[in-house]
């Protein structure tokens, strides 16, 4: 990297094109600063680390608005400390996302007419990594395009060997402290995928289903029971009823028919039932209920499966071979068929649990799986930001997240995928079991084998923040980088990746955090505030924004939405406005180059500056100072639009226009004016540059002939304040302003010149009459100047001749019938009002609808009173 960040200045270029063209430019301009090696990062610099990684995405992934968002954030945020002067990792890399990827490549082979098991384990494995190397990844190309300054030569993959290492490396320590362990337990299975999942890879919608409620027993020894699952009852093994429920006393111990089966089953009483809820019976299926299978142990119930890993119906008798939904309604019908059926409920709506990958109904479903016992490691995330050693932006999001670490169950970590980090467990032919650390043998001979399940995914993106750092090898780049300087994602990968990291940083770390911040942000959704999804067809594909627009058009949009912790609506309209703002940037610059701004040497002093030269080089470090603050909070939205209107409103329509009277007038002014322009775009540009990259860059190297902007140095607050100016500049804007809404009123066209006189004398106004004249189109009075309008504003006196520009009668007559109708819509909202039963029935949104449309009457009211008094006499 270039070590003098901010070199001396050349002679600025001084021609840009007449417009911008994104797509000539981006494309150059990031290959350039890649070659330089602007993005990548010295473990012996001496600066400051300032370290983020990447949340990495599937590599079966493409770049969506909700990568864009992010990535946008968090370039914005290192592209700031690069410039403050830290050594900046940005760390890059794909996770191998488990699920998906198996699944992409599985319906790549079916188009051949093949199943991975055609193939087997170590041919399919082969066949994914091939697909990986010649399809996956297409996202890395697609945020070159946006601009991500990612230290591309530390690329990382979640299967790469070093993170492999890492992966056997944990898993052996917490095996050997007893924090990974076997059982069979209930768990979510996946009939489409055939693999556990997690609890929060589990989407719950309500889905419509039917409620039936069985009679089980004969005669006095009879219970009713409902369900929404009737194919599961060939598996029950117990009916559950509380111990203090009277009704069912005698009944408990005893043992009554389960009905289709010719089994009987016992009667327990357990204290999970609710005896006010429904019959207060339940039916007990340890094998296919995580509540049962609780209930079955407490009573050393047997546990029978009665399906298999697709769904379909295991047990002997007229249901074998059914699918479960197939099997559900035919078990109903032969239960109604032999007068078991009570009631039944159709459509009973109810949330029923589906796999976030494919969709499809989840079946609980006992199974022998790996665990991550959690407890102590769930207590230690939790700690660590209850101490404050870990802060959450938001800081309300914090609650969540102890709610989530504070109850977090043993995690199944097990998945009956080929494609993976297979877990290193050698299972001997005596029942014996080995964990294999990265160094150590596995055992050899007739019998042994490998466990053939892989790990979840999210194990090793959890080990992320330090295996990416040569973890677990104690590596320079691990003690420059860790613990990261924050963790930049979104709420929803709250529970998903944020709490494992912290679990697992603080364990394989010896309690050090894996990073000191978290800060969240929201979901990006359409302009109307809703979801996107392919199934709404209101998906965007940033891209197209991209090529239409330019990437800091898109950028600059998702970065002004940023508030934290809140969901990002985002419209095309939106982008185009961000476009029109980098024009105005470039249009700027133009005008600023063609007039000979300058960033040569140091600034005048204050006493020869013109009172609008010390009011924007004081809004100028306000800003500054606020936009620091801004994204110390990770307020995106805030610094942008901040940036936004300091840019566009104060330096582009106000200082650029009052200095082209400067400008033109020559002389020492001039020279001053054009250093204090230069200066105020040289940082403007400096402050944008974050957020957007590709625009500043080209801009600011033309102005001051700096080799890039990338590894300039961060704006400082001289401290440099004049209020005595931002009030003289306020007065002069507000009778800018002023005479420019009445010759609006007047129906003037914005060119048209008008002959005015001006009585400034003695008033703060005095030296900016040229100004004033020239942004409003004012002519000298003349010798036949008739005052036919006279503005009194801030304490000046505007005078203007506007005979022969307006047809005062016509204009009276149009200004009379807009007077009459708000009069008649306060007359009408008045009333409305004052009606007491009208107020006492009508709805309050309604009431505050009618209050706004009577205060928007009274101010037309006085605004059109106010444009008739000022009208010329007839």
């Amino acid at each position: 990297m270039t070590e003098n960040a901010q070199q001396q200045p050349t002679a600025p270029h001084t021609e840009l094109p007449t417009q911008y063209a994104p797509a000539d430019v981006e494309g150059p301009l990031y290959e350039r600063w890649v070659e330089r090696g602007y993005f990548e990062a010295d473990a012996k610099s001496d600066k400051p680390a300032y370290t983020i990684v990447i949340p990495p995405p599937n590599v079966t992934g493409s770049l969506h608005l909700g990568h864009a968002f992010e990535h946008t954030l968090i370039d914005a945020l290192t592209r700031r400390k690069r410039m403050q002067g830290y050594e900046t990792l940005w760390q890059p890399g794909m996770d191998h996302a488990g699920i998906a990827t198996q699944n992409v490549v599985e319906r790549e082979l079916a188009k051949e007419g093949k199943s991975r098991h055609d193939l087997g384990r170590e041919a399919f494995v082969e066949r994914v990594w091939q697909w990986k190397a010649e399809s996956g990844g297409q996202i890395a190309g697609q945020m070159r395009r946006l601009g991500n300054g990612v230290a591309w030569s530390r690329d990382r993959f979640t299967m790469d060997e070093g993170l492999s290492r890492a992966v056997q490396t944990v898993f052996k320590k917490m095996f050997d402290d007893g924090l990974i362990y076997r059982a069979e337990r209930i768990i979510n299975w996946c009939p489409r995928c055939l693999t556990a999942i997690s609890d929060i890879e589990v989407d719950y919608q309500d889905d419509d289903g039917e409620l039936v409620s069985i009679k089980y027993g004969e005669g006095d020894d009879t219970l009713v029971v409902a369900t929404t699952r009737a194919e599961t009852m060939l598996g029950d093994t117990a009916v559950a009823v509380h111990p203090d429920d009277e009704r069912y006393k005698h009944l408990v111990g005893r043992r009554i028919a389960l009905p289709l089966t010719g089994r009987t089953i016992p009667v327990v009483a357990d204290t999970h039932v609710d005896p006010e809820f429904g019959t207060g019976a339940v039916k007990v299926t340890p094998a296919h209920d995580p509540n049962d299978f609780a209930i079955g142990q407490r009573h050393g119930l047997e546990s029978l499966t009665v399906m298999d890993e697709r769904g379909v119906i295991t047990v002997h008798g007229p249901f074998e071979g059914l699918d479960r939904f197939e099997a559900r309604s035919a078990i109903v019908a032969a239960l109604r068929a032999d007068g078991r059926i009570v009631a039944e409920k159709r459509p009973y709506v109810h949330s029923v649990g589906h796999c976030s990958r494919c969709k499809t109904t989840l079946e609980p479903r006992l199974s022998l799986q790996w665990w991550v016992k959690v407890e102590t490691l769930a207590k230690a995330a939790g700690d660590a930001v209850r101490d404050g050693r870990v802060d959450i932006h938001p800081a309300d999001l914090s609650q969540r997240y102890f709610d989530w670490v504070d109850n977090l169950n043993d995690w199944c970590i097990s998945r009956q995928l080929w494609w993976g980090h297979r877990i290193p467990v050698w299972h001997g032919p005596d029942g014996e079991t080995v964990c294999v650390g990265p160094d150590e043998q596995p055992p050899s001979g007739e019998g042994w084998e490998q466990d053939t399940d892989v790990l979840d995914t999210w194990f090793s993106s959890g080990l992320w923040p330090f295996s990416t750092l040569g973890w677990p090898e104690k590596t320079a780049d691990l003690a420059k980088f860790y613990p990261n300087s924050a963790m930049v994602t979104g709420y929803d990968l709250m529970f998903f990746w944020v709490a494992r990291m912290m679990m697992f940083g603080l364990y394989a770390m010896d309690g050090e955090i894996p990073f000191r911040t978290i800060a969240f942000h929201g979901m990006v959704r359409d302009e109307h505030g809703k979801k996107m999804s392919k199934s709404f067809g209101n998906t965007v594909n940033p891209l197209d924004w991209m090529d239409k627009y330019g990437s800091d058009a898109l950028r600059f949009t998702l970065a002004r939405g940023a508030n934290p912790g809140t969901d990002v609506p985002i419209g095309e309209d939106w982008v185009q406005a961000s476009r029109n703002f980098a024009n105005k940037i470039w249009n700027a610059t133009r005008f600023a180059l063609m007039n000979g701004a300058t960033v040569d040497g140091p600034l005048p002093d204050a006493s020869a500056m013109s009172a609008t030269d010390r009011w924007i080089l004081s809004r100028l470090n306000k800003t500054v100072a606020q936009v620091d603050a801004f994204y110390e909070d990770f307020q995106f939205a805030k610094l942008s639009d901040a940036l936004f209107h300091f840019a566009w409103d104060e330096v582009f329509d106000w200082y650029v226009e009052l200095s082209k009277t400067t400008f033109q007038a020559g002389g020492e002014p001039a020279e001053v004016s054009k250093r204090v322009l230069g200066e105020v775009l040289d940082v403007t540009l400096k402050l944008l540059h974050p957020v957007v990259p590709f625009v500043t860059e080209t801009l600011w190297t033309t102005l001051t002939g700096g080799e890039s902007v990338v590894v300039a140095d961060w704006p400082q607050d001289s401290g440099f304040r004049d209020d005595a100016a931002e009030r003289e500049i306020e007065t002069l804007q507000s009778v800018i302003t002023e005479v420019r809404r009445f010759r609006a009123d007047q129906g003037l066209q914005p060119g048209q010149r008008v002959p005015a006189r001006l009585a400034l004398d003695g008033t703060a106004l005095a030296p900016h009459e040229a100004a004033i004249r020239q942004l409003l189109r004012l002519q000298p009075e003349g010798e036949d100047f008739t005052a036919t309008a006279t503005l009194p504003v801030a304490g000046a006196e505007v005078a203007l001749d506007l005979s022969g520009t307006i047809d005062v009668a016509a204009e009276r007559k149009r200004l009379a019938k807009d007077l009459a109708a708000a009069e008649k819509e306060k007359s009408q909202a008045t009333a409305k009002l004052g009606n007491e039963a009208f107020l006492a029935k009508a709805p309050d949104n309604v009431v505050d609808k009618i209050r706004g449309r009577l205060a928007k009457a009274e101010d037309d009211i006085t605004r059109i009173r106010a444009q008739l008094d000022r009208l010329p006499q007839q």
